[in-house]
């Protein structure tokens, strides 16, 4: 770390408190959603993946601001801005109307695509100094876990928030009582159910005794359970403010693209020979975007769908003590700030002994690494009833359900694979860009994403429509095509990045 460039640290502490931020609110959208307007888990990935792919395209946008104007740092600052109003937005409890909800996403969306990308160009450029050169993969290694310290804490201040909220308000939290509420509002509910399982957890819930009339619980804990969430997005807020004072006091330290351009005279033959490499440049780039589709459209099933099995069909303790199911969303980041110094030091090793494999080489091996994680997932959902059957019944039982670390070891196993291919990936982009594109390339590696993310809603179909088995192996061939594609590209791939 002490021998990276000195503008990497305050980079990397700006964007930890924007994605705390971010993962402060993607820990609970997919629930608050369900909740807020009574709608299902495949409503709801809609509107998740809608907007997950909007922040990514919109990164387009923002690359192609920062590169006409070659004002990163200004582009960076009025991103920050801009996310933090619709992080307001979301936080007034007496928002009723989805199609606002929705606007105020699109803003935060918004403000993701004029910040995350440029910063990512600025980190880059950090390392176009050849005394820098041979660290770059380190450096955004190093930059993608200061992003994980962020994310790692952020569902647990989510959590935090909603559940302090319940408590003022008479109640506690659990997991299926939102939906049981709406049921029971809409008339839905069955006789059965009703008087079983939902006057049940509603005694259970409730601090101040069993309630006398389930109506009147129903439309209370609606309402409380609504309005921690709410105040859940706060959190967000605070956490952009400490990313803007942090970004405003290093900027200094950050890269001046255009002094840098107003200084430099480029020759003819300089201008000549980048004209015969771009050609060869993009098209790896794009053939490298096209590969990392499908990684994302399986790895970001964490805040969809492998949320929605935490939910349905996974025991909610870890060590006796009762757990959100948002709280799994931990596991990736808690994963990602363990490991990283791990896997630097392997290829740290790898690389004094020559063996390193080069970028495009680890980001096929993270293709592979992401589909066994599904496979561990496959056999640890075989037997479980079918959506259908489990909504019925009103929820599982914690007997019928599986073990809380099923899904710590999945993460553990997606957190190896995106080592090897998300922070790899901004290195490659950053290499392999022509430098009059930094902004632009990096917004295409988010597009990418962007695209990946699109499909995302595909994962709660065949999880409502599929056995969940089943829904787990269309990612592992998703993984293993990619993974075989990625390693028939490999030779040339090196030799453009050479």
């Amino acid at each position: 770390m002490f021998k990276q460039p000195k503008g990497l640290i305050a980079a990397a502490l700006a964007n930890t408190g924007e994605r705390f931020g971010f993962y402060t609110m993607m820990a609970i959208l997919t629930l608050f959603l369900m909740s807020k307007f009574g709608i299902d888990g495949e409503q709801a990935g809609k509107i998740y993946s809608f907007f997950y792919t909007s922040i990514y395209i919109l990164a387009l946008a923002g690359g192609l601001i920062a590169d006409r104007l070659r004002n990163y740092k200004g582009t960076i600052i009025a991103g920050i801005l801009v996310m933090t109003l619709g992080y307001v937005v979301l936080m007034m409890p007496w928002i009723s109307s989805r199609a606002l909800v929705v606007g105020a996403l699109m803003v935060i969306a918004f403000g993701n695509g004029l910040f995350k990308g440029n910063l990512q160009a600025l980190v880059g450029q950090l390392y176009d100094n050849e005394q820098y050169a041979k660290l770059r993969d380190t450096g955004f290694q190093i930059f993608y876990m200061f992003i994980n310290i962020g994310a790692m804490v952020a569902p647990f201040a989510a959590v935090g928030v909603r559940n302090w909220w319940l408590r003022t308000q008479g109640f506690l939290y659990n997991s299926d009582l939102s939906a049981l509420c709406h049921a029971f509002n809409n008339g839905t509910m069955t006789e059965e159910v009703m008087n079983g399982r939902f006057s049940e957890l509603a005694a259970q819930v409730s601090l101040n005794g069993a309630p006398a009339d389930l109506a009147v619980f129903a439309q209370e804990y609606l309402t409380a359970f609504n309005t921690g969430f709410h105040y859940a997005f706060g959190v967000a807020i605070v956490a952009m403010l400490f990313s803007l004072v942090v970004f405003l006091f290093s900027k200094k330290n950050l890269p001046d693209p255009q002094a840098a351009t107003d200084k430099k005279t480029v020759s003819k033959a300089e201008i000549q020979q980048d004209a015969r490499e771009i050609k060869q440049r993009l098209y790896a780039l794009f053939a490298v975007f096209a590969v990392v589709i499908f990684f994302w459209f399986s790895f970001h099933q964490n805040g969809l769908t492998l949320t929605l099995f935490a939910q349905d069909y996974t025991r909610l303790e870890i060590f006796g003590a009762p757990i959100s199911a948002e709280i799994f969303q931990s596991a990736n980041p808690i994963c990602v700030v363990a490991l990283t110094p791990i896997v630097i030091a392997i290829f740290a090793w790898l690389r004094n002994r020559g063996k390193e494999p080069s970028t495009p080489m680890k980001i096929a091996i993270g293709m592979g690494i992401a589909a066994a994680a599904y496979v561990l997932m496959v056999f640890g959902s075989l037997g479980l009833p079918d959506r259908a059957e489990v909504e019925a019944m009103g929820g599982l039982d914690a007997a019928a359900r599986v073990t809380p670390w099923l899904l710590v070891a999945t993460y553990l196993i997606l957190t190896v694979a995106e080592l090897f291919i998300s922070p790899l990936g901004l290195s490659f982009v950053s290499k392999v860009a022509p430098q009059k594109l930094q902004g632009l390339m990096q917004g295409c590696w988010l597009g990418a994403t962007a695209l990946g993310n699109g499909l995302l809603f595909i994962g709660p179909i065949l999880y409502n429509k599929i056995s969940i088995s089943a829904t787990w192996t269309v990612f592992v061939v998703v993984c293993g095509i990619s993974m075989l594609v990625m390693l028939a590209m490999v030779k040339w791939l090196e030799r453009v990045t050479e």
